[in-house]
């Protein structure tokens, strides 16, 4: 059995404080590399940013979830039209390893495999703060990669807050106390 066959649907907590999620998405390498780096790429399933391509540059990512799926739909209550979070790069090896800070403590670290057409992408968020926002960023990463599987396999994503909520239950339950 290849690592292909051994994907969690969901996030799984792999160490305290840190949510590690996989997915699969059609190749190359370098197409999904640019959808992780290109602002405009990027965008479209997670936020925007110029991001710089060494270590210790700084960026800044701007969320408008809004925009990431078609159909209006209520954004729940205490989330912003826009956020921003500034950001530095720890780990830049293209096109296969990315990392960056996630304020005001963790760490996003993303690896990309070729697996023949395939590419097998693995995100670590490490560092949360707690087990709410265990979560809440278990849902997020989850609704965006839910996204970026989507747009690269051209398929229309779910709304995106219908997702994040259905999500944030489902982590609720399986995240341990």
């Amino acid at each position: 059995m290849n690592s292909m066959n051994l994907l969690e649907k969901y996030g799984t907590v792999t160490a305290p404080s840190e949510i590690t999620i996989q997915r699969k998405l059609p190749g190359p390498i370098e197409r999904i590399w640019d959808y992780l780096t290109d602002s405009d790429l990027r965008r479209q399933w997670l936020a925007s940013g110029i991001m710089p391509s060494e270590p210790g540059g700084t960026f800044e990512l701007v969320w408008r979830n809004d925009e990431l799926t078609d159909g209006a739909e209520a954004r729940p209550e205490g989330f912003p039209e826009e956020q921003r979070m500034t950001s530095e790069i720890v780990l830049f090896e293209a096109p296969h390893r990315l990392a960056f800070t996630w304020p005001p403590r963790g760490e996003v670290s993303i690896e990309l495999k070729a697996i023949g057409s395939d590419v097998l992408l693995t995100l670590i968020h490490k560092r949360i703060s707690d087990r709410k926002n265990m979560t809440m960023v278990g849902a997020g990463w989850h609704m965006h990669l839910d996204i970026l599987a989507a747009k690269t396999e051209g398929r229309k994503p779910e709304p995106f807050w219908q997702g994040w909520q259905r999500l944030r239950d489902e982590y609720e339950r399986l995240i341990p106390q």
